[in-house]
């Protein structure tokens, strides 16, 4: 038995970091109050300048840039690679992290979750696939005007930055045509 839900970019709340140096629009999360005790969350956020980045203990992040330039993240000292669009990144949210912006303002993706409740796998896609999945949550995050999934014998039509959630207890079969990203989630 599966569920959907289609998230709506034009509905996504938006809310303040924690650290206070900017906001995000908020995907969808598996519950919590605030910014805590979620066991997994998606958002956007727009990074104006260089700085530093929230703290999340116990969590893992995988950060990719939507638009702009670039980035680079310092993590606990060290400086990753240049970070391009669609080109994820994996730290931990206990680490010190501050960002350099490659030319200008950026959008990211962030998906943050607690290793100790959930195993996470994020992938993007490009162009038509097809796979199987026996994921208990299936994020499709589209980056396209116009992705098309398809789970089982039901199309779902997204624009950009809208998020089609599906809800499992069996092996899923999707289709995609499009960009985007595929998040699954199960439970640790």
């Amino acid at each position: 038995m599966s569920t959907f839900k289609l998230l709506r970019a034009t509905g996504y709340p938006r809310m303040p970091w924690k650290n206070g140096g900017g906001s995000t629009e908020e995907i969808a999360r598996d519950g919590g109050d605030g910014l805590d005790g979620f066991g997994w969350r998606l958002s956007i956020a727009d990074i104006g300048q260089s700085g530093g980045f929230s703290s999340f203990a116990g969590y893992q992040r995988v950060i990719t840039v939507l638009q702009g330039k670039g980035m680079v993240l310092n993590v606990d000292g060290t400086d990753s690679r240049e970070l391009q669009p669609f080109d994820p990144y994996s730290f931990s949210g206990d680490s010190a992290v501050s960002c350099t912006l490659a030319g200008g303002e950026i959008r990211d993706f962030n998906l943050i979750y607690a290793p100790s409740r959930y195993r996470a796998r994020l992938q993007w896609l490009e162009g038509e696939a097809r796979l199987f999945t026996a994921a208990r949550t299936l994020l499709i995050f589209s980056v396209a005007d116009a992705l098309t999934v398809k789970a089982g014998s039901t199309p779902h039509i997204l624009g950009l930055y809208d998020c089609l959630q599906i809800e499992t207890d069996a092996l899923a079969e999707l289709s995609v045509d499009g960009h985007c990203s595929l998040i699954e989630l199960s439970p640790a």
